[in-house]
C-alpha cells in the first residue's frame, strides 16, 4: 500500500473501499468485512448512503476478530446537504455520524456537496477537528472555481477533495488547483461508475494483457500513479480482492498517456451539478427526520 500525507501530517491510504448504493445492511457489512480481510484499511461511507451503521458493525467485527486495530483503519463519512443549513445542525450531524458508526472519532469527514450554507457547516467541522472528533476534514464534489474560493476563505483548508475521476473524466484542471492548495485528490467512480465501460476498450485490454493484469486493475493503477486516492466499490468478494492487487506493477508514461486520451470531459451523466433540478433534488432530499 502507498499513502498520501495530508497537510496535517496524517497518512491516508491511496486505495480504499466504497459503499455507495450498498443499501442492504447485511450485504454492506459483509462487503466491508471482506474488504478489510483483503487488506483495505480505508473505508468510505456517507450519511446519505444510510449504511453507516452497517459499516460500523463490520469495523467492530473485524477488530474483534483481530484482523486489524481501530488505529489501522481510516474511516471516512460525509455530511449531507440536509444538515448544511447552519452551524448547529452541522455540529449535530457530525456527532450523529460518529454515533451511528459506533466510533470515537472519524479519520476523515467531508462536506458531501457545495450546497446550502456550506461555510457554516465547515466552521462546525473545523471546531470538531480541533476537538479531536475528526482527524482530518475535506470536501467532495467541489469544482476548481468553487474549491479556489473556498480555500481562499476558510481558516483551515480542506485536506481532501473527493470528485469523479476516471479515464473518461480525467479532471486535469481540478488536479492542478488541488495541487496548488495542497488538497489530496480522491476519486469516486474510479472505474467509470457504470456509465463508461473501459472493460470493453481494446487499448486498455491490450495494456492490461501486457502486465498480466485485469482492465479494472489497470484503470485503478492509472489514477494512483497520478497521485489520486481511489475507492472502488463492489459487493463481490473476488472483485473486492482483485481491485486491491494494484501495487505490484507500474504503467509506463506512454501507457498513462494512452489511457488519459480516453477523456471526454464533463458529461453531466452521474452528478449533474450544473443542472438546477439536480441541485433542487439535493436540497430537498431528506435522509432523516
Amino acid at each position: 500500500m502507498e499513502y498520501k500525507v495530508l497537510t496535517n501530517g496524517i497518512k491516508m491510504p491511496m486505495e480504499g473501499f466504497g459503499v455507495f448504493q450498498v443499501r442492504d445492511k447485511e450485504e454492506c457489512k459483509e462487503s466491508v468485512l471482506n474488504a478489510i480481510r483483503a487488506g483495505y484499511r480505508l473505508i468510505d461511507t456517507a450519511a446519505s448512503y444510510t449504511n453507516e451503521d452497517a459499516v460500523g458493525e463490520a469495523v467492530r467485527e473485524a477488530i474483534a476478530e483481530g484482523i486489524c486495530t481501530r488505529e489501522e483503519l481510516f474511516i471516512t463519512s460525509k455530511m449531507w446537504v440536509q444538515d448544511m443549513q447552519n452551524y448547529k445542525m452541522a455540529k449535530k450531524a457530525i456527532d450523529h455520524s460518529i454515533e451511528t458508526l459506533g466510533v470515537e472519532y472519524l479519520d476523515l469527514y467531508l462536506l458531501h456537496q457545495a450546497m446550502k450554507d456550506y461555510f457554516s457547516a465547515w466552521r462546525a467541522m473545523e471546531d470538531a477537528y480541533k476537538e479531536g472528533k475528526l482527524r482530518a476534514i475535506g470536501v467532495s464534489n467541489f469544482y476548481p472555481h468553487v474549491l479556489t474560493n473556498f480555500c481562499e476563505t476558510v481558516a483551515i483548508r480542506p485536506m481532501v477533495n473527493q470528485i469523479e475521476m476516471h479515464p473518461y473524466f480525467t479532471q486535469e484542471p481540478a488536479l492542478k488547483v488541488m495541487e496548488e492548495y495542497q488538497v489530496v485528490p480522491e476519486a469516486w467512480a474510479p472505474l467509470g461508475g457504470g456509465r463508461h465501460n473501459p472493460f470493453d476498450n481494446e487499448m486498455v485490454k491490450e495494456i492490461a494483457a501486457a502486465h498480466g493484469k485485469t482492465v479494472g486493475q489497470v484503470v485503478l493503477r492509472w489514477n494512483v500513479q497520478r497521485g489520486v486516492v481511489v475507492i472502488p466499490k463492489s459487493v463481490h468478494k473476488t472483485r473486492i480482492e482483485e481491485n486491491f492487487q494494484i501495487w505490484d506493477f507500474t504503467l509506463t508514461e506512454e501507457e498513462m498517456q494512452r489511457i488519459s486520451s480516453l477523456d471526454l470531459g464533463y458529461q453531466g451523466t452521474a452528478v449533474k451539478h450544473f443542472d438546477p433540478e439536480f441541485v433542487k433534488m439535493c436540497n430537498t432530499r431528506k435522509i432523516h427526520e
